[in-house]
């Protein structure tokens, strides 16, 4: 009963990826019609050439990941030095950091774009990748301090005495005894940031406007047209592209999730 209740559960999470590839592989006639069954009833791949041909799909995919991955890097090389020194701080210091995180995650996307591009435009970074990773790095990082926060709480301060009381030094305890139990944290966070750098909309269509510097939600955006009329079979094959590179991420880290939760903390 257990395994069936998790078959289901898995399918249910793995319908809409089954149905947005097999929308990838059907005709347009197929799409149309709406006696037509979830399988394709041939394999049809005039919709993955439209979706390469008709707008700059790669490049486009080129540019989302190299934002995305450039901000996860910059978001954990602030966060975790910060995320350690709160964690460690004095109460009411603590207090301050938890409430500025807080305030800055209640702003809605709309109140901060026209101060956004106006910021943006004085340091000449609209329309370059580079202002809209500092856009992305600095939307996340406060969730990303949280989370990193919150595992970091999980480490008793008795482990770096001990690592002290050993010899070590603090860099040393900070590396060899801190930072293995923080994987698990430090991959979620990664993964977080990545994802949301990755998908974003709002912020890459207020801040692109050159059409080789486009990132994928710009890109797939370009198959809905100015009345509305979505371009079905095209978006799927464009969108299950899109989809691979967030697949292949997770499959990479998640299995640091959990291992070195333990790394560290035991003398060798």
């Amino acid at each position: 009963m257990q395994y069936l209740a998790l078959l289901a559960y898995v399918g249910f999470l793995a319908f809409p990826l089954v149905f947005l590839a097999t929308a990838a592989l059907k005709t347009p006639g197929e799409l149309q019609s709406a006696s037509g069954g979830i399988l394709p009833a041939t394999l049809y791949l005039g919709n993955l050439e439209s979706a390469l041909t008709k707008v700059n799909l790669l490049g486009a995919l080129g540019n989302s990941l190299g934002v995305a991955s450039a901000s996860t890097v910059v978001v954990i090389a602030i966060a975790l030095p910060a995320a350690y020194a709160i964690s460690r701080a004095r109460a009411r210091l603590k207090g301050v950091a938890f409430a500025w995180i807080l305030i800055s995650q209640m702003f809605p996307f709309i109140l901060i774009v026209i101060p956004l591009f106006l910021l943006l435009t004085s340091f000449g970074l609209v329309n370059s990748l580079a202002g809209l990773t500092l856009v992305y790095s600095v939307w996340c990082l406060p969730f990303a301090l949280w989370m990193l926060q919150g595992h970091l709480a999980h480490v008793p301060l008795e482990v770096e005495e001990a690592g002290a009381i050993d010899g070590a030094g603090r860099l040393r305890v900070l590396s060899s005894i801190v930072l293995p139990l923080l994987v698990p944290g430090i991959v979620a966070t990664s993964l977080f940031t990545f994802i949301t750098a990755y998908s974003d909309f709002f912020f890459a269509l207020v801040t692109i406007r050159d059409e080789r510097l486009q990132t994928l939600p710009l890109a797939l955006a370009r198959f809905v047209g100015a009345e509305g009329v979505v371009q079905l079979g095209p978006l799927a094959a464009a969108s299950l592209i899109a989809t691979v590179p967030s697949l292949l991420f997770f499959a990479l880290i998640q299995r640091r999730l959990s291992s070195g939760l333990l790394a560290g903390a035991i003398k060798g």
